[in-house]
């Protein structure tokens, strides 16, 4: 089906057309299980699913297309049957939410219809909050026609597939561009349900989308440009967008934009999808004042009893636990464990270990995974989004973590192959946005939303990058040195802070350091004894922008070339394994 034919009222009930925030906010207290009123009037919804589901996504493919795409899939038929089903459950219902909109503004918006049973009204209201409207895009006139979208998503959180996996089912029918969530109840389904399609528009259509933020910085020179910035949930993608370098640094994008020939973007959201865990206002104000205002909706964030947030909560004592008791049952904890632990019967320490508790008892660590939604309108400074300045600056984050943390605090990449073979890797730490599944992780391009064949990503970056002229290309830890938390506590690992990576984002953009070959990878990092880097090493420890330094003098240097000798063995096969060009991989390990 051509993407601008989409019926968007394709069922036979009675449609609640483009609700306002307050009529959403009126419909999600009346119809929306596990919420909230905060004590300015927000909305907080305490989820089942605590994170997206890539297990329970499947595209429509018979067998035969299977090698088309990177995630699973499920038989046409099967899929045309579950579709079929849902469909009965809203004519039951007998009532959807509507929401019409855009992705971008400008020529190359892309419009999109999201469909939700009454009781998803609080994730339409966060969709609709990062849904440019039609008189944001269109003409007068235009708005007069009936609306025609080039994606749709049918969401129905309480539509519990009992012979699925895990009871839900996120169906991708590519085909006719559209998706259908099915018992799932995590406003990440809903953003990434058309993301993901627009991943796949974008590369018929000759770019790329990439899972970045996007700022544009107005240099010491004077030339505005625009910096994007790669990385997976908890690399601090949203806080380098948000942080100030240059002369004037404005917010653009935090989380995806597309990238066309020539280093042209084009956005996707009118706000971002923040992290809540240990926001605070002294470090994140941008984010922390939007989160906690009236207009905000927040997902999973701990409420005190005066509905105020506690953004720092990790344990639950047995009495906030019995102020939550029906929310936590209602959400999928056990009934029998509640209560023992109200009880006093079972205790954390009998549960948890090292912050991760045993299954069954999750409740008693408070979910790190909280959310919210800020408009762009919300955000001081953000840029004019009709007027963004050409690509200029490309990096990546890597938040490394563990006694084998040695990535140095800020790398330049000394060619497009090199780049796309590090932006391909997508290497860091996953961090409590992946629940249990802890540690070292590869998403390719940082895009767990792509859904054609991974190796594709590196392939179509080459391509672009070789219309992009005088761009900086670099990654930058987030994470450690050494170690973790623990080890910054005992003196023997260091934290790479948020004003480390201010400093060397605005050494970078100034254009004036001096950089050198680190001799192990062949990427460049930046020289200590150069006068011209004199104010970074002393802004930043020497031994995060070198860590070869911080393992020497530490007497670790033999971990050190052993972390070498597998990082670069690990890339080559990571590489290999997408059949990603062999220019691209010799350009991140070169064969021994």
């Amino acid at each position: 089906m051509a993407a601008d034919s989409l019926d968007p009222r394709p069922y036979e009930v009675r449609y609640i057309e483009n609700p306002s925030q307050a009529e959403l906010r009126k419909l999600a207290l009346e119809h929306t299980p596990a919420v909230q009123q905060t004590a300015v009037g927000s909305i907080n919804k305490i989820s089942r699913n605590k994170a997206r589901m890539a297990k329970y996504t499947y595209v429509l493919a018979d067998a035969e297309q299977a090698d088309r795409w990177s995630a699973q899939v499920i038989d046409e038929a099967r899929g045309r049957d579950l579709i079929a089903r849902q469909a009965e459950y809203i004519a039951k219902a007998g009532t959807l939410i509507a929401i019409d909109g855009y992705l971008g503004v400008g020529p190359k918006a892309l419009g999109s219809t999201w469909l939700y049973t009454p009781e998803g009204a609080n994730i339409a209201g966060m969709q609709q909050i990062l849904t440019f409207g039609r008189a944001e895009v269109e003409s007068a006139e235009r708005q007069q026609e009936p609306f025609k979208p080039n994606f749709r998503l049918i969401y129905t959180p309480d539509f519990r597939v009992e012979e699925m996996p895990g009871r839900q089912a996120i169906l991708v029918d590519m085909a006719n561009w559209t998706t259908y969530v099915m018992g799932a109840d995590y406003f990440g389904e809903s953003k990434k349900g058309v993301l993901r399609m627009l991943n796949e528009f974008v590369y018929q259509k000759g770019g790329l989308v990439l899972h970045a933020g996007a700022k544009a910085v107005t240099r010491r020179d004077g030339e505005r440009v625009t910096m994007t910035v790669m990385g997976l949930s908890g690399t601090g993608k949203t806080t380098t967008t948000f942080s100030k370098q240059g002369e004037l640094a404005e917010p653009i994008q935090d989380d995806m934009v597309c990238l066309w020939p020539g280093g042209e973007i084009s956005i996707t959201e009118n706000g971002c999808f923040a992290k809540t865990e240990r926001l605070s206002a002294e470090a994140e104000p941008v984010i922390h004042a939007g989160t906690i205002s009236s207009d905000a909706w927040v997902e999973n964030a701990y409420l005190s009893e005066d509905g105020t947030f506690d953004f720092f909560k990790l344990e639950v004592t047995p009495e906030e636990v019995k102020r939550y008791r029906e929310i936590l049952i209602l959400t999928g904890a056990s009934a029998e464990n509640v209560d023992k632990y109200i009880s006093g019967e079972v205790k954390y320490a009998d549960v948890v270990d090292n912050d991760i508790p045993q299954d069954g008892w999750d409740f008693v660590i408070w979910s790190q995974n909280g959310r919210s939604i800020i408009p762009m309108s919300a955000i001081p400074g953000a840029a004019d989004l009709h007027n963004i300045p050409p690509v200029r600056s490309m990096g990546i984050l890597n938040r490394d973590e563990g006694d084998d943390a040695a990535t140095p605090g800020i790398v330049r990449f000394t060619s497009p192959e090199q780049a796309a073979g590090y932006f391909m890797l997508g290497e860091t730490s996953k961090t409590s946005a992946a629940g249990k599944d802890r540690g070292k992780t590869r998403s390719p391009f940082t895009q767990p939303f792509f859904p054609g064949r991974h190796g594709l990503q590196a392939k179509r970056f080459s391509e672009l990058a070789a219309t992009m002229d005088a761009v900086t290309m670099w990654m930058m830890n987030t994470g450690y040195i050494g170690g973790d938390a623990a080890g910054v506590g005992g003196g023997t690992a260091l934290k790479v802070k948020i004003a480390h990576s201010s400093a060397m984002l605005e050494g970078l953009l100034g254009q004036g350091l001096k950089w050198t070959t680190d001799p192990d990878f062949g990427y460049e990092v930046v020289d200590l004894e150069a006068p011209e880097n004199a104010a970074l090493v002393a802004a930043v420890p020497a031994e995060i922008l070198q860590p070869r330094a911080f393992y020497e003098k530490a007497g670790r240097l033999d971990e050190y070339k052993v972390w070498v000798e597998r990082m670069n063995r690990e890339r080559r096969e990571f590489l290999s394994s997408y059949e990603v060009d062999p220019a691209i991989i010799d350009a991140v390990a070169p064969a021994s």
